[in-house]
């Protein structure tokens, strides 16, 4: 089991995600996540990505409700610009599930988490539904501009960075946060990218979202 501290400070997003293993970009600019970042960098370097559930907008200065599975990410590399905002890349850690929350303090939000390890092999199974998403990504309208793998890379890292990287709503990216599984999490893409296929093949009057 990856270990993590017993508590991770919150970095709350609408449209957002990490991956275990993967890096990501950041801009912070707001002064409660400049402090966080700040005392990150004075102790372990981890914050806790979690996303915000939707209709976050009426208590986005307070603290409103984000799901309760997200990734930690480790700062690799930072910059600080002359009016205090930060540029940093963080690499995905490890899944996590809040338990708890912890109020006072610092400005930012604080949670006691447990780690979620990704489970699964690179069996038969998993290596075709990783071909049928592929195949999926090519008929998908803007599926070659997306994402581009260059050289082989382990199912993991592969479903992990499209499932990062491809657009869709914040439910849809959490339903694949919440996944154990790495061949059940590629099942699960292939499934939203053949519905958002099925959606650009309807009329306009008629299209609508399910979740």
């Amino acid at each position: 089991m990856t270990l993590l501290p017993s508590r991770l400070p919150l970095f709350p997003l609408p449209d957002v995600a990490l991956f275990p293993g993967l890096p990501l970009p950041l801009h912070v600019f707001e002064p409660r996540y400049r402090q966080m970042v700040a005392d990150a960098l004075d102790g372990d370097r981890m914050i806790g990505l979690v996303i915000l559930r939707p209709g976050f907008e009426a208590d986005y200065e307070g603290q409103p409700d984000v799901f309760p599975v997200g990734c930690a990410g480790r700062i690799e590399e930072i910059e600080r610009r002359p009016d205090g905002r930060y540029d940093l890349r963080l690499r995905g850690i490890s899944r996590f599930r809040i338990v708890e929350e912890h109020k006072g303090g610092a400005p930012y939000r604080m949670a006691s988490v447990l780690p979620l390890e990704d489970v699964g092999d690179e069996g038969p199974q998993v290596a075709d539904a990783r071909k049928r998403l592929l195949a999926a990504l090519g008929r998908a309208p803007d599926g070659p501009s997306v994402l581009v793998l260059q050289g082989e890379v382990d199912d993991a890292t592969f479903v992990n960075a499209l499932a990062q990287a491809l657009p869709m709503g914040p439910v849809e990216r959490q339903s694949l946060i919440d996944v154990d599984d790495v061949g059940e999490r590629c099942r699960r893409l292939l499934g939203l990218l053949e519905f958002q296929a099925l959606e650009q093949r309807m009329p306009g009057p008629g299209r609508h979202r399910v979740h």
